[in-house]
């Protein structure tokens, strides 16, 4: 039986990664609470979605403060994402929360989005290196309101709706993922601005997914307050000492751990336990009524 302790502890080393590289809160939360701490899936993601909100939040103030959101993405983005996110909640608890294939389609959804969130964790670099190429010097972007998505603002609400599905499907790819689809759609953007609009896309869509998923009681809330309790003093922790960790050695350990734990995911779905069948409970009342 896990306590207090395990769930700070676990809390400390998802902050800790998320502090040195930026990534990891979410997509490291979900597994760990599923597959060490053997919480039910759609708990464990309404959870983490909203410890992924409140974690995410203090990273956007500090964005926000040094002019690093592009505002027309994020609001375009959230144009998308926020309706899809309500919608595939509807559908989760109208149609498949009864089912007996709900929580195994939960599990590889989330084991989908993390071998992708591997998989961009383990080769961001050499896809940042290649898009970098197609950057154009002359375009500084120092004023913010200058940019200008027209032209691909369709491209941007798609993403959205597919990011609006995926996260509240199994609170993955709000991060990472988001980076990677910013960074092909807007290779000229400096990518802290590119950071920058999608921490605060992600604030607000794990925010509507996290409350969505509350108003079916898939939040466990003392279990959010450990986890807070030992994140957010890791996340400073770790960001303070980040330029002195192996942060590329790190982030490639993550990548790894990430895609292992989506591949056994999607091959070992968690399966829902049979229904008992409701003959044996008429049968030991016709008995009990014999009796008396």
């Amino acid at each position: 039986m896990f306590g207090p302790v395990e769930f700070i502890l676990a809390g400390v080393l998802v902050g800790f990664c998320v502090g040195i590289t930026g990534v990891g809160g979410g997509s490291l939360m979900t597994p760990i609470l599923i597959s060490l701490f053997r919480i039910e899936p759609h708990i464990a993601i309404g959870t983490d979605l909203l410890y992924a909100a409140i974690s995410k939040f203090c990273g956007s103030l500090v964005h926000a403060k040094k002019l690093n959101i592009v505002w027309p993405i994020v609001l375009w983005l959230a144009l998308g994402s926020v309706p899809a996110s309500f919608v595939t909640h509807w559908v989760l608890e109208n149609y498949l929360s009864g089912s007996t294939h709900y929580k195994a389609i939960l599990t590889m959804v989330l084991g989908f989005m993390l071998t992708l969130t591997g998989l961009s964790i383990m080769f961001r670099a050499r896809i940042e290196k290649f898009f970098a190429k197609f950057r154009e010097d002359q375009h500084d972007f120092q004023e913010v309101n200058n940019f200008n998505i027209q032209g691909k603002r369709v491209y941007v609400v798609l993403m959205g709706i597919v990011l609006g599905v995926f996260v509240t499907l199994s609170s993955v790819g709000a991060g990472a993922f988001g980076v990677m689809a910013l960074i092909l759609m807007f290779p000229n953007l400096p990518m802290i601005r590119i950071i920058g609009s999608d921490v605060v896309h992600a604030v607000l869509l794990t925010s509507v997914a996290g409350f969505a998923h509350m108003t079916s009681g898939n939040v466990d809330f003392q279990l959010l307050g450990w986890l807070l309790v030992g994140s957010i003093p890791a996340i400073i922790v770790g960001t303070l000492i980040s330029s002195k960790m192996p942060e590329k050695m790190i982030r490639k350990v993550l990548g790894i751990t990430l895609f292992a734990l989506g591949i056994n995911f999607i091959l070992n779905p968690v399966k829902s336990k049979p229904v008992e069948k409701p003959q044996a409970v008429m049968v030991t009342q016709t008995v009990q009524q014999q009796q008396v």
